[in-house]
């Protein structure tokens, strides 16, 4: 059935703005508390009043995380149909604008939802499993930056303070990088118990990990941000997300930049790809022979560790599409 309503929703910590367009114009707005009663009973009045049904509606939203959960959750049990998107994506798709509060941006998002009608992108909810290994993997992400903290002010404080004062507080510093230590390795461990006990992740888990540099914390990222390649089936769509495709930057005559990748794209998982890519040239095989004679062409070596990322994205898509691990190819010099 056609869409004919269309909910822009503007979320935040403890409210929500909705605001309803229907054929192109503004027609309601209201204001509730971020719970599952108001929503419940907000939502229902809307459909009443509008006489709309789950099929000809759709609710607009950004993505903001653990914000929009109750509002998710319960649209997600009354089969509703959800677009998430990305708010820099609808601002800058909007235009020029001026001004900003939560009554506009609602309005904004619904008008967004309604003049990109022909190109809605139904949200797929996640498995509570794959929510389950987000919320592990961020837990694990905030433990190596609290590490990384600790360990940088120890360094720094080392070239300037006394020996006595350092052995104090190394005495505490070290114990807590231990405790540390061991709550990552014991997420990981979770993690991976996840991952194994269910058939289709694991199966998934050893195609990604069968590519030369992915280990388990690039291949559980992987699951996570692609939904289990559900959401991002493209590796041309991922590689775009991952900020490792670069864009020409040029205009006429007058403007001959470099081409470049772009700064919006998932720092985590572009990281992630970086230190993949760098594995990768370590191991034998055609990757390191790849990187060599790039390098011997003359080739920038950053330029060259991207196109890396790009190859290993192609392989991890082609071999799960394919349902099969990579294959590896050894070279072997004659001597």
């Amino acid at each position: 059935m056609q869409i004919k309503h269309f909910i822009g929703i503007d979320v935040s910590k403890d409210t929500l703005d909705l605001n309803v367009v229907v054929d192109g114009k503004s027609l309601q707005h209201y204001c509730i508390k971020n719970r599952t009663v108001e929503i419940k009973s907000t939502i229902s009045k809307i459909m009443k009043t509008l006489g709309a049904t789950v099929d000809d509606t759709i609710f607009c939203m950004e993505h903001t995380g653990m914000y929009n959960l109750p509002l998710v959750k319960w649209l997600q049990s009354h089969q509703g149909k959800m677009w998430l998107e990305s708010g820099v994506h609808i601002r800058k798709t909007l235009g020029v604008v001026r001004g900003k509060n939560d009554k506009v941006d609602s309005s904004r998002i619904a008008m967004y939802a309604y003049i990109n009608r022909h190109q809605i992108k139904f949200w797929n909810a996640p498995r509570k499993l794959i929510e389950r290994i987000a919320a592990l993997l961020s837990q694990r992400s905030r433990l190596n930056k609290a590490k990384k903290q600790l360990n940088t002010a120890n360094q720094e404080q080392q070239k300037f303070l006394d020996k006595d004062i350092m052995r104090s507080l190394n005495k505490y510093t070290l114990k807590t990088v231990v405790v540390i230590n061991k709550q990552i390795e014991a997420i990981e461990n979770e993690i991976l118990g996840l991952i194994k006990e269910d058939e289709k992740l694991n199966r998934m888990y050893q195609i990604i990990t069968s590519v030369n540099g992915i280990g388990f914390v690039t291949a559980s990222y992987i699951l996570v941000t692609t939904n289990e390649f559900i959401n991002i089936n493209n590796p041309k769509k991922y590689a775009c997300y991952s900020g490792v495709v670069p864009f020409e930057h040029s205009s006429g005559s007058s403007i001959r930049g470099k081409t470049r990748v772009s700064h919006m794209a998932n720092k985590n998982i572009k990281s992630l790809l970086h230190l993949a890519a760098l594995s990768a040239i370590q191991m034998q095989g055609d990757l390191q022979e790849y990187y060599k004679r790039k390098v011997s062409e003359g080739k920038n070596k950053m330029s060259i560790l991207n196109a890396i990322r790009n190859k290993l994205i192609l392989r991890v898509f082609a071999c799960i599409n394919q349902n099969r691990e990579y294959e590896k190819i050894y070279y072997y010099k004659l001597v």
